[in-house]
């Protein structure tokens, strides 16, 4: 084992990168208001077609950047250990966060985004698809399904105030040594968002039974429960921050969890997407209207489809060409992690999947680190979603998914599936 002197040394470093990028909010920088939605319905009600006008403020991260430089430089160094591996590209991670800040409101915002997120057009891991082809495949299914399932089940409607009161006391329940406080937020797009201590509901929306669970399964169990075990950890205290490096893991895990809980319903895979599509169509030239109207004629109301429509173009100029590519990691992100769960089945290392959750990590890091998670420098979780806590059932699903998707539908007769007849 290395020189207990060289971990000392990185978890100085660790503690310089977090103080360094303390300041940075990258999606709330480039969020929009609310007053953006209502002036472009106002206007689009009115029968006047205006591309909405977003001012964004002016960054200067020229100091930050240099002590990332140096945190980067000294890390390189001892590249060939791990934690120096992990220090140096969280520390890459977030240089690149701040040139994509410095050029908000211009198409370079897309190619910064699109180095942290990636692109529509990059192949999922083990195959030889795009993302965008997964997204064409969920959106089919869904249109397919959409008539069928609509006779089957009918969601009621629950306001943001009742699911405030039952969140809440769940999470009381769950987070025994901590207080993760839910709240109801009028100047929420979104309709949710979550932090580590906090989660906020939008004001001005109704929510379903798919909605409760997905809030509990994404937002709380996998978002808010890695950063608390991320602030619980001894030595990496970057483990606690939304890296931009870690989004496609986090996201992906988050998604992750709704399906394997059966959170997660084919409209909402359709929504994640669509949003894949559009992406690429604002990359192609489509300005915001033409991004909205695409949402319209996908099934979106107006409300919802003006919100996928501002994900895709914050930061970015809205006469189209460039597009703010994080909602690419939804898919892509689903598909890795299920993909890496299924591998550690494999490989006996079912261990990894829960050591995935002691803080915000990649999935790369996860692997690399896994000698000082058995040493106890890296701290095991000290949260676990209840789904992760029931170790033979994951087992069980990771076993039946692995051989499962060796049989090829496309060679499946009627007659095969008619077994007693």
């Amino acid at each position: 084992m290395h020189d207990p002197a060289d971990l000392a040394y990185f978890a100085a470093l660790d503690r310089r990168l977090v103080e360094a990028v303390r300041g940075i909010r990258l999606l709330e920088a480039i969020s929009w208001p609310a007053s953006a939605q209502r002036r472009f319905l106002s206007r689009w009600h009115g029968g006047r077609l205006e591309l909405p006008k977003i001012d964004y403020a002016e960054y200067d991260y020229s100091a930050v950047r240099e002590e990332l430089d140096a945190i980067q430089h000294e890390a390189r160094a001892a590249e060939d250990h791990p934690i120096g591996g992990y220090v140096r590209r969280t520390a890459e991670s977030w240089e690149i966060a701040t040139r994509l800040l410095e050029s908000v409101g211009t198409r370079d915002v897309g190619v910064h985004s699109a180095a942290l997120y990636g692109k529509p057009g990059d192949f999922l891991p083990g195959s030889d698809y795009h993302n965008i082809d997964a997204a064409r495949h969920f959106i089919d299914l869904a249109d397919e399904l959409s008539k069928e399932l609509a006779t089957v089940e009918a969601d009621y409607v629950i306001s943001a105030g009742t699911m405030q009161e039952e969140l809440q006391d769940r999470l009381d329940a769950f987070f025994v040594h901590h207080h993760v406080r839910v709240e109801i937020d009028p100047k929420l797009t979104a309709k949710a968002a979550a932090g580590t201590t906090r989660i906020r509901l939008r004001a001005d929306t109704g929510f379903t039974e798919y909605d409760r669970h997905q809030l509990l399964e994404h937002e709380a169990f996998v978002h808010s429960l890695t950063a608390l075990n991320g602030r619980a950890q001894p030595h990496l205290a970057s483990m606690a921050r939304n890296s931009p490096r870690i989004t496609a893991t986090q996201e992906g895990l988050a998604t992750f969890a709704e399906l394997i809980t059966g959170a997660i319903d084919i409209q909402r895979m359709k929504r994640i997407s669509l949003r894949i599509l559009a992406i690429d169509l604002a990359q192609n030239g489509a300005d915001f209207i033409e991004v909205f109207r695409f949402f319209l004629d996908a099934g979106q109301n107006e409300h919802d489809s003006f919100a996928s429509a501002a994900r895709i173009f914050r930061g970015v100029p809205v006469e189209g060409g460039a597009a703010f590519t994080k909602d690419t990691v939804y898919l892509h992100g689903l598909l890795s992690v299920h993909t890496f769960f299924r591998w550690a089945l494999k490989q006996q290392k079912l261990k990894l999947c829960r050591n995935l959750f002691a803080g915000k990590m990649t999935l790369h890091d996860v692997i690399a680190l896994e000698p000082w998670f058995d040493n106890g420098y890296i701290a095991p979780p000290l949260y676990l979603p209840p789904w992760v806590q029931k170790a033979n059932g994951l087992a069980g699903m990771l076993a039946f998914s692995l051989f499962a998707n060796k049989i090829r539908l496309d060679r499946v007769e009627a007659f095969d599936l008619s077994l007693g007849a």
